[in-house]
């Protein structure tokens, strides 16, 4: 009952974090000052479909709002663009990027490039594609093989032009090792806690109180 009250209070506050990201703003009641426009490497006069990335590893209420504004950000990104087309953003929340088998919105990206819908795909870092190097490099091909280029915004790698796949594998490894790390410091903190008789779980075993 507790376990169900907090998924709804948690979903609750995941709606309301969404609905302020989609607030509209009344452009009579601000200034407007124009950014200066950056150089875009990436540019070309060529029509391509494109399938937006992006990916939270938690299910966390907070990481919500980097949900939802890689979204925003990468819609606004192609518009940017007259010669891209969005055809679809690809989201899984609350997945980890260790193993692909769980991403069902990843291998859903990967289906439809291979049916020929999609001719590039933009993903914020190597980090948000995978955490381990070998589905990373992988997939890379299997895209390349279906003539689908990636361009990974934060590392400025795009596999349209890229010579060598080194600097993706140092990256990728990067991400792994980082993920890594992190999973052992949360067991050994657990640990710690544990021995010190500091550590509670959420719920209460069957017949314990906490």
């Amino acid at each position: 009952m507790i376990d169900i009250e907090k998924r709804e209070q948690k979903e609750q506050e995941k709606k309301k974090t969404r609905q302020r990201m989609q607030v509209k703003v009344d452009p009579n009641n601000y200034e407007f000052i124009p950014a200066q426009k950056e150089t875009d490497y990436y540019d070309n006069d060529v029509n391509q479909r494109v399938g937006i990335y992006v990916r939270v590893s938690t299910d966390d209420v907070r990481q919500t709002t980097s949900f939802e504004l890689q979204k925003k950000y990468y819609e606004d990104f192609v518009t940017k663009h007259p010669n891209w087309t969005l055809v679809k953003i690809y989201a899984d929340e609350g997945i980890s990027g260790t193993l692909m088998d769980k991403r069902d919105e990843f291998k859903r990206l990967l289906k439809d490039c291979k049916n020929r819908k999609i001719d590039r795909v933009l993903v914020k870092s190597v980090t948000r594609f995978a955490r381990n190097s070998l589905e990373c490099i992988e997939a890379v091909r299997e895209l390349k093989s279906y003539g689908v280029s990636v361009f990974f915004e934060n590392d400025k790698i795009d596999t349209e032009n890229m010579n060598s796949e080194m600097l993706l594998y140092i990256k990728s490894a990067f991400a792994q090792n980082e993920s890594m790390s992190l999973s052992k410091r949360m067991v050994q903190s657990i640990r710690m806690r544990m021995e010190e008789g500091t550590y509670k779980l959420g719920i209460a075993p069957y017949g314990y109180k906490l």
